[in-house]
């Protein structure tokens, strides 16, 4: 790793360890971010630095802008994360300006982390199944413990909609999914809404 590479990624898991709130008795970000890394280097290990700071800083300071700032319900949802997205995307920005990096690695950084593209763009992909990855092997058991049956299938069936076809087959290959779930990553069905 490069000495750019090192300062940025230096500079963001320091912003992340100031996160209060606890897992696993680490800052709730900081070990986001360090999974994320992980992930990234387990699916993408050829990755450019900008997928790997987008990577590891798409969650900068994410307790500083709670949920409930946002109205309840879709919309608001949606709203708090396009803000969240900006906001990272200029915190991290930020850092790589700092640590040497030029306009286009910045631009590039920022537009994986603001999710611009994702399906058209190979480094928004990247970073999208990257996120899959991490919230199928860390997240997704305790969060379906909070969710019915249906509210699951829906939410599996999003995930694997979000991924890449690669990274779909390497779902299936890496976890235990089981059938009905393991369907949507073979053939992710449309979302049905209403």
């Amino acid at each position: 790793m490069n000495s750019r590479l090192t300062d940025v990624f230096a500079r963001i898991d320091a912003a992340n360890a100031a996160d209060p709130n606890l897992t696993d008795g680490q800052p709730v970000e900081l070990l986001y971010g360090q999974r994320m890394t992980a992930e990234q280097r387990a699916l993408y290990p050829d990755a450019g630095e900008a997928l790997q700071i987008a990577c590891r800083g798409q969650h900068i300071e994410r307790w500083r802008l709670p949920r409930s700032e946002f109205p309840e319900g879709r919309k608001g949802y949606l709203d708090w994360r396009r803000e969240q997205a900006r906001r990272h995307a200029d915190r991290v920005a930020g850092f790589m300006r700092e640590a040497g990096y030029d306009d286009d690695q910045i631009e590039t950084a920022g537009r994986m982390i603001r999710k611009e593209g994702i399906k058209r763009d190979d480094g928004v992909q990247a970073l999208q199944d990257v996120a899959c990855f991490t919230f199928m092997r860390h997240y997704m058991a305790p969060f379906a413990q909070t969710q019915s049956p249906k509210d699951m299938d829906r939410i599996v069936n999003l995930t694997a909609r979000k991924m890449s076809a690669m990274a779909r087959d390497r779902a299936l290959q890496e976890f235990d999914i089981p059938e009905p779930l393991a369907s949507h990553f073979r053939d992710p069905a449309p979302e049905v809404t209403g």
